[in-house]
């Protein structure tokens, strides 16, 4: 997966908000959430640095300090970090447009914060640059495309169109919130203001008989921007199934972090990550879920495929699924939550055999 020589610049968009993982990101940007045991931003870093490439800026807004504070310059991670800010939201292309003066290199990777992927991030760039293309577009091909718009390409691998969400679409390659660009045309996107990639830029530049390339690929992928995809990104980094060099532990089917106390008789499995000092009692079951540092789960208590903000706590025989606990947010013995439930920081449920399936 290497970048062979001259390597890119890899742009990092991280300004997001990350309004469907709340109440988690109220007090943490969405890319700096514990996953596999660390910030999830250290996974795709990862993944950069074993490409090759060094030399990363990210576009930053939402608790912008935050990524600073713990990456520094990068050199800790082999790599050389600027931080940009956005003032005000420019989506993804203004975005992008954002970093230009701080570009060196000919082309620039341009990366999500929030997708976990697979994709051969070497073949990606030698791609690009022997099609001699302007941008080239890693098109991830999915099971069901009509859930999102996708991209055809001609047999010489050129894109065609960018078509909307249709119950039929004429071809299975998605857009993977993964580019390559050449420097000029990041130049060329307007300053300071909105611009949509999908909607604005690309569109654009196909209009106008730029050479826009796919790479397409159908290694692993996904965005993990909902609480059901947060979980499933974090096991599956935990099992090895999702490609990282920063797992702070062997793959295997639980991850337990240092100053975490697991009792025996607890059963811990399908992936799932035990923050530093959280505490898991006997009886009880932690099934592909996240427990962030602090967390307490109490006896015979059941928590599955949910994730548990800093400092919450689940009583005696609680049964949690598919659930959301914000930092410091108490769960009371009996309770049962059902899939989509989601309770925000420092708010305590009462014991009892009550059932929530919605905001608490």
């Amino acid at each position: 997966m290497t970048v062979e020589r001259d390597a890119p610049d890899a742009v990092v968009l991280v300004g997001g908000k990350g309004t469907r993982l709340r109440p988690l990101t109220l007090s943490a940007p969405k890319p700096m959430l514990p996953t596999a045991g660390v910030p999830f931003l250290s996974h795709l870093l990862s993944r950069i640095r074993a490409a090759g490439m060094t030399h990363v800026v990210l576009g930053t807004s939402y608790h912008a300090e935050v990524f600073e504070r713990f990456f520094g310059d990068g050199s800790a991670h082999g790599l050389e970090l600027e931080y940009v800010v956005e003032d005000e939201p420019l989506d993804t292309g203004g975005a992008i447009r954002n970093v230009a003066g701080h570009l060196r290199a000919a082309d620039a990777v341009i990366f999500n914060g929030d997708i976990l992927s697979g994709a051969d991030l070497g073949a990606l760039v030698r791609t690009h640059r022997d099609a001699g293309a302007d941008v080239t577009l890693h098109l991830q091909r999915v099971d069901d495309p009509s859930r999102f718009g996708s991209v055809p390409t001609d047999d010489d691998g050129r894109v065609t169109a960018f078509l909307e969400k249709a119950p039929n679409p004429p071809t299975d390659q998605i857009n993977a919130g993964c580019y390559v660009f050449r420097r000029e045309v990041i130049e060329g996107i307007p300053a300071g203001r909105r611009v949509s990639v999908e909607r604005e830029t690309f569109p654009g530049l196909l209009a106008a008989g730029a050479h826009l390339h796919g790479f397409v690929d159908a290694s692993y992928w996904l965005d993990v921007g909902t609480p059901e995809a947060f979980v499933r990104g974090s096991a599956d980094l935990v099992r090895g199934v999702a490609p990282t060099s920063a797992l702070p532990g062997p793959a295997g089917d639980a991850l337990v972090l240092n100053g975490a106390r697991v009792d025996p008789g607890a059963a811990v499995t399908g992936g799932s990550t035990i923050g530093s000092g959280a505490e898991v009692a006997a009886g009880a079951q932690v099934v592909a879920s996240v427990l962030f540092d602090g967390v307490s789960v109490a006896e015979d208590a059941v928590v599955e495929n949910s994730v548990l903000g800093a400092g919450s706590r689940v009583a005696k025989g609680a049964v949690l699924r598919g659930v959301v606990l914000g930092d410091g947010a108490s769960v009371g013995a009996g309770c049962e939550l059902l899939t989509g439930a989601r309770v925000w920081p420092n708010v305590a449920l009462p014991d009892g055999s009550i059932r929530f399936s919605s905001d608490a």
